[in-house]
């Protein structure tokens, strides 16, 4: 799960904060009733987040008034870039309707609060988060208290039920409902800004690589294994109290009303929605619905508009990326699609995530090596590298095909930085099954790594299977891991000293005013260590989303220290 720190986000028309999603976020005591939701332990309202009182940047005009008054929503958003781009689409909703929307929350009328449900310790600080949202109701000026996400679609009765302060919950496939849930009146449109699957079957377009411009007319069909798992309950909601039978459908396009959160150099695009995989420790594909791609002409268009608002990097996401347009029926989507993208004038660097290991093409490989501005880095989540491990996570291969997949990654693209992530104590992991992860990622040498504890979550597969691993022991094979980790990262980045790099500048550094940060084109945005700034060079003063040359002089463990040479 993404860290966003507490960082604001900023674009030309507003700023929202995203809160802090670290890992066993405290709470305080308070007089407040411990809210009970199953699966989800006692939570209390927390006193005060730095995140949310930050200075609020107000539009320079004001929108349509909405009777009489504009309403003043504020966001928080949980969780990952996914559930990121769904709060942007809300508020891009609200926006156009005539709602000013605020980063304070003691300010706003209504208060929306996107959820994320993936592992317990993520709807913890979901409920955490709507507790502390609910107190500006009660003591404050807010009116009405809005729930959204994946929480939504996994609590969406015991949510109304034992939080009386929500008014209103929105699901993942039901983003249009933000209006209604607000009390917004929708603007008149001269076309849906939707585009809601209906039906498995429509009318779409096939790419070309020669020529995306010309593609023909195709028939969009859904993809044989989301059909197989949907016939194997997959999807299955029915011991969800409260959940809506009717899988989510929604997918938003280009005409979609849509407010960045990213900083003004950077820009998510959705590309899909779902997910039609079988693993077992998932409940993803139940709470977002089968695999959904959007029309190849869609990405392209909004691609050239974010260029336009000066967005020069994009970062395509999806639960997995490297299976775009298959239900298209295309062989090599997203290498189409990322051939398309990188041809557009102004996207500077562009890269994806995240990549499925036997959906890794020589197709894609030869188009992220041929792309000067398709950014040399992979993000592959492998869960684990024991065969037997990985067999019961309905994820199949082992360290020796892993190994082998790395090996020709790296041969056709020299120099490619490689992201993993892996899951520590799933059921029935041994000890032997753990040395074989640890020679693995000794041998791999990753540049950065994750590691997660086993989350035993009612719904998916692996819930149900025995030989629960002991917590203690998850937590001591988690921390031996990455004290690994650490270890290769550090020989890894050693190696950047002396050397010149393209750098993205972002912001002063929260830690000190002293210091700047920044990317190279091998850290994804809120995933990977830092480039810290201590020499502006020949520049008296550096502009977030600014590019520059810099020299690495100075390595740790996860981040480094750089001078700027030049832009």
């Amino acid at each position: 799960m993404r860290r966003f720190d507490g960082e604001l986000a900023s674009c030309d028309r507003f700023m929202i904060n995203s809160a802090d999603s670290k890992i066993g976020c405290p709470s305080a005591a308070n007089s407040r009733t411990p809210c009970k939701i199953k699966g989800v332990k006692d939570s209390l309202l927390e006193e005060e987040r730095t995140a949310l009182h930050q200075p609020i940047v107000e539009p320079e005009t004001a929108p349509e008034a909405v009777n009489d008054k504009p309403l003043r929503i504020g966001f928080v958003s949980l969780g990952c870039p996914k559930n990121l781009v769904d709060s942007e689409v809300m508020m891009g909703l609200l926006d156009h309707a005539g709602a000013r929307i605020t980063n304070d929350p003691a300010t706003a009328d209504v208060l929306v609060v996107n959820t994320c449900s993936f592992i317990d310790s993520a709807k913890q600080e979901s409920v955490d988060t709507i507790l502390e949202m609910a107190r500006h109701k009660t003591h404050g000026k807010a009116q009405k208290l809005i729930v959204a996400g994946c929480l939504v679609e996994r609590y969406r009765e015991e949510i109304q039920k034992n939080i009386p302060e929500v008014d209103a919950v929105v699901g993942t496939g039901e983003l249009e409902n933000i209006l209604a849930a607000a009390g917004v009146t929708p603007k008149p449109r001269t076309q849906s800004p939707f585009t809601i699957l209906t039906t498995v079957v429509a009318t779409g377009i096939h790419p070309t690589a020669a020529s995306p411009e010309a593609a023909a007319p195709a028939i969009i069909t859904s993809r044989s294994e989301g059909d197989l798992r949907e016939s194997q309950g997959r999807f299955s909601r029915h011991a969800w109290d409260g959940a809506q039978p009717a899988l989510p459908q929604y997918l938003y396009d280009e005409n979609t009303p849509r407010l960045r959160a990213t900083a003004s150099a950077s820009a998510y695009i959705k590309i899909a929605e779902g997910c039609d995989h079988p693993c077992s420790f998932c409940v993803i594909p139940n709470l977002r619905g089968k695999f959904r791609s959007r029309r190849f002409e869609s990405v392209i268009a909004e691609a050239h508009q974010l260029v336009a608002q000066g967005v020069q990097e994009i970062t395509l996401i999806g639960q997995d990326t490297t299976c775009y347009g298959e239900d298209f029926g295309l062989k090599d989507g997203l290498a189409d699609l990322l051939d398309g993208l990188a041809k557009v004038d102004g996207v500077r660097w562009l890269r994806f995530l995240y990549a499925y290991p036997n959906k890794i093409t020589g197709r894609l490989l030869d188009t992220i090596a041929r792309h000067d501005n398709i950014c040399k880095y992979l993000d592959v989540p492998l869960q684990h590298a024991s065969g037997n491990v990985l067999k019961r996570m309905k994820r199949g291969a082992n360290a020796d095909i892993f190994l082998k997949t790395i090996e020709k990654v790296r041969a056709a693209v020299p120099g490619i930085a490689l992201r993993t992530s892996f899951i520590v104590g799933f059921p029935g992991e041994t000890e032997q099954d753990f040395n074989e992860l640890m020679d693995f990622v000794r041998e791999a040498k990753f540049d950065w790594m994750g590691a997660f504890s086993y989350s035993d979550e009612d719904g998916s597969k692996s819930f149900h299977l025995g030989e629960k691993v002991p917590t203690k022991i998850i937590e001591q094979r988690k921390r031996s891991i990455m004290r690994m980790q650490r270890k290769i990262s550090k020989k890894a980045k050693e190696k950047w000293v002396g050397q010149q790099f393209d750098l993205l500048v972002e912001n002063e550094s929260e830690e000190t005013p002293l210091l700047w940060e920044g990317r190279t084109q091998f850290h994804a945005p809120e995933i990977d260590g830092k480039v810290y700034i201590n020499d502006f060079g020949p520049f008296e003063e550096l502009k977030p989303g600014s590019f520059h040359k810099c020299e690495i002089t100075e390595a740790h463990e996860y981040d480094v220290v750089a001078r700027v040479l030049s832009r």
